[in-house]
């Protein structure tokens, strides 16, 4: 089968498409004929050696996917040869074929197309643990996302819209603004795509509470962002506030922890892939209500950008410019 790999950390440029065995499942796994490919910001830190998980290498980027069951090895889940599945591999997907126990595999409907269940899981099973679990988002709460352009972005503000909450937009263009409103964002602001210390961040500060009518500050700030973003978002929060650390894509950032005491507020870490370790049967009813949302029209995954097998490397390379909004998905030849 054709497989890209790593054999060296480096960027998009360094995979190099090859020819490898196909999988042989083990007991309790099933082997998947992969259709579609989701990109996602930790693929890219992957193949670089920053994520903070290291498999060895030679290693096969590709963290979610969507396909149809090829052979199983497992008597308990019911998936069956020609099932329509989706599933988060963490590595290995971007591939012919990919091993996965059953155990991680979700059953979808035919109806849902590949590129749509490639970009399901990682984005908005992450969005849906932190407004659900994490933050107990509440109807007629007040939600800031930053990156609300993003893959991950995106799924917030639909998930936050879905769950009754007023939605505010952070993001760094007006085409992209746009695009989070189209979502279901009730406003928003466009932020400097590099924004300084100071009284740039000040500004960011007082643009969000002007968005905020009852002028109390925002109850959840979504921030898959980081860098100098997440300290002008925190001081938006009114009192109780809670500010939800999803990634840092900007870079880690500093907040003083003066501002947390005075404030009666909260920063808790959203870490979905322990999340899904630790407690599975969360995560499986998480999902099955997620599904349930999709087959509704409450949410539908945005796959702005279709790229073919041959060309993967470049939907990295797209990812890592930072210029998508929505989701890079990688289709596999029928």
């Amino acid at each position: 089968m054709k497989s890209w790999v790593s054999h060296e950390p480096g960027g998009p440029e360094a995979l190099v498409l090859e020819d490898v065995p196909v999988p042989t499942p083990g007991q309790g796994d099933v082997l998947v004929r992969v259709r579609a490919v989701g990109i996602n910001f930790p693929d890219s830190l992957l193949i670089r050696g920053q994520y903070q998980v290291s498999p060895p290498r030679p290693l096969t980027p590709g963290s979610e996917f969507c396909g149809d069951v090829e052979a199983t090895r497992d008597h308990e889940s019911g998936l069956k040869p020609g099932d329509r599945v989706i599933g988060v591999s963490g590595w290995g997907a971007m591939a012919e074929y990919v091993t996965m126990p059953a155990r991680a595999l979700t059953k979808a409907p035919d109806s849902l197309p590949y590129a749509t269940g490639a970009a399901f899981l990682f984005t908005y099973a992450t969005a849906y643990h932190a407004l659900r679990d994490v933050a107990d988002l509440q109807a007629e709460e007040k939600l800031v996302v930053l990156g609300a352009a993003g893959g991950v972005g995106r799924a917030a503000v639909e998930l936050g819209r879905a769950l009754g909450a007023t939605v505010v937009a952070g993001v760094s263009s007006a085409e992209k603004l746009d695009f989070a409103l189209a979502a279901g964002a009730t406003s928003g602001i466009v932020y400097d795509a590099e924004l300084g210390p100071g009284g740039p961040q000040r500004d960011f500060t007082g643009r969000l509470r002007a968005l905020d009518p009852a002028g109390t500050g925002f109850d959840v700030v979504f921030d898959p962002v980081g860098g100098s973003y997440s300290e002008p978002a925190f001081r938006a929060l009114g009192r109780g506030g809670r500010h939800l650390v999803v990634g840092f894509a900007a870079g880690i950032p500093r907040i003083p922890l003066n501002l947390v005491l005075l404030k009666g507020a909260s920063i808790i870490g959203v870490d979905w892939r322990t999340f899904v370790e630790v407690e599975a049967a969360s995560n499986r009813r998480n999902v099955g209500e997620l599904l349930a949302l999709w087959g509704s029209g409450s949410i539908s995954p945005a796959v702005t950008h279709i790229i073919p097998f041959s060309d993967a490397p470049s939907a990295l390379a797209l990812l890592d410019a930072r210029k998508a909004m929505g989701k890079i998905v990688v289709m596999l030849p029928e």
